[in-house]
């Protein structure tokens, strides 16, 4: 049997952080496999620069996650513009690295701090689930019943936090946690929920840091030994969205990486 998900062409998705890193690996290998892309990202954000860079199956909408009119507004555009909705992907997100106390300055993490990542990374990542199925459920499902994917994407520090990482862990746990719920609740619908947790990989993330400390980083992974390249975040997304029998999972992209505390 033959479905929509032998292939990529004429579906429209939806990517949060689309305009860096994993995010914007994915709008780029949508958009070259035949697909629309909506670039969801902050009005600050390279997005408008990349939509017209990628041709009119691409387009920008500026956004914060954590706003209902923003993201409203965003499934709106992919509406407005390629007339449906097929496929969210929630790459946005945001890190701390702090411990849960400093013993030598006698203080605290900040409780707004952590709050913020919680904010942006959990409630961010729902409100887009929450409010692009709404348009996914509008879509006529094919033989096997099915209207939409939603992708989402944890990290492995979900499961092997490291020093400084209690918020950025708890978030990232968040979205392991509701992975399967969501996943059950939208089923009658016929839309899948699937969630990415990837290892070390060579986004602006972690661009950042000293060269020295990304070539130790790469040496940690058991094989490939290397960080990972966001188009293979990408390649993942399409496979996922692809192959209508993965639902309610957590798959580990990492090269074998159990991080170090």
């Amino acid at each position: 049997m033959t479905t929509q998900h032998d292939n990529n062409m004429g579906m429209v998705g939806l990517v949060t952080g689309g305009a860096s890193g994993l995010g914007r690996a994915t709008v780029e290998r949508l958009v070259q496999q035949g697909a629309c892309a909506v670039i969801l990202d902050l009005p600050s954000s390279d997005g408008h620069t990349l939509a017209a860079s990628l041709g009119e199956r691409c387009t920008f909408a500026p956004a914060d996650v954590t706003s209902e009119a923003d993201v409203r507004s965003a499934v709106e555009l992919a509406r407005q513009r390629f007339g449906k909705l097929d496929l969210a992907v929630n790459c946005a997100g945001i890190a701390v690295a702090v411990k849960t106390y400093n013993f030598k300055k006698d203080v605290p993490h900040s409780l707004e701090d952590f709050t913020r990542v919680i904010t942006v990374n959990i409630a961010g990542t729902f409100n887009v689930i929450r409010l692009a199925v709404g348009e996914m459920g509008k879509n006529e499902p094919d033989a096997d019943g099915h209207r939409g994917c939603i992708i989402n994407t944890a990290s492995v520090a979900a499961y092997d936090g490291q020093v400084g990482q209690a918020a950025y862990s708890a978030s990232k746990g968040g979205i392991v946690g509701m992975t399967l719920p969501i996943a059950r609740d939208l089923a009658p619908m016929g839309i899948r929920v699937v969630t990415i947790a990837p290892g070390l990989f060579a986004t602006p993330l972690l661009a950042g840091l000293p060269e020295k400390v990304q070539s130790f980083l790469a040496r940690q992974v058991p094989f490939p030994s290397r960080l990972g390249d966001p188009a293979e975040f990408a390649h993942l997304v399409t496979s996922l969205a692809e192959n209508p029998m993965i639902n309610g999972e957590v798959i580990r992209l990492d090269g074998a990486i159990r991080m170090q505390p």
